[in-house]
């Protein structure tokens, strides 16, 4: 059995979030990085037996904003950071979980079947994980969709709800893990 570690200087992690409401047109489509989070894995190469991810909410920022009716500036991407933790309840709610309970197999890597933690609320979430070898290295990716209601978040809204961040947002991963990691 072996076990490794995963965290920001291997890869990316990375929301999508989208704007819908009347007023649609003037939000942003926002990329965030999560700076701080760490993936362990336990378990041969070809057949991980536990997955486990814990990412530190306060780590958040936000990197870019499309659409809009003016790029966002260096002051408008603090607020919308302080905005994101209030919705979040970070203070209350550090960190993000997931902690797989069944891992099988699949055409491109691996399917992951366990409890997701957002804000206080656990959801059973199915992940799927793509594996591809890269020299004796293992190039990680993967991209889901997360509904803030199903771990009641009530998302982002302004103006009497005209314009507001929609409620699925995309979570996208991807990470190297060289060959010396997984020993």
């Amino acid at each position: 059995m072996s076990s490794w570690t995963l965290g920001p200087e291997n890869g990316t992690l990375t929301l999508h979030t989208g704007v819908t409401g009347r007023a649609a047109r003037m939000g942003h489509r926002l990329t965030i990085v999560m700076a701080s989070w760490t993936v362990s894995v336990e378990g041969p190469d070809d057949r991980p037996s536990s997955v486990s991810l814990v990412v530190d909410v306060d780590s958040l920022r936000v990197d870019s904003g499309e659409g809009g009716l003016r790029p966002l500036t260096p002051p408008e991407k603090s607020i919308v950071r302080s905005n994101a933790l209030k919705t979040l309840n970070a203070k209350r709610f550090p960190t993000i979980e997931f902690h797989s309970e069944e891992i099988t197999r699949n055409a491109a890597g691996y399917l992951m079947y366990g409890p997701l933690t957002i804000h206080g609320v656990t959801q059973l979430a199915e992940i799927d994980l793509a594996v591809a070898a890269d020299g004796d290295d293992l190039r990680l990716s993967l991209n889901t969709e997360v509904s803030q209601r199903a771990h009641d978040i009530k998302p982002f809204s302004m103006a009497m709800g005209s314009l507001k961040v929609a409620d699925v947002v995309t979570v996208s991963f991807q990470a190297r893990c060289p060959a010396a990691e997984r020993r």
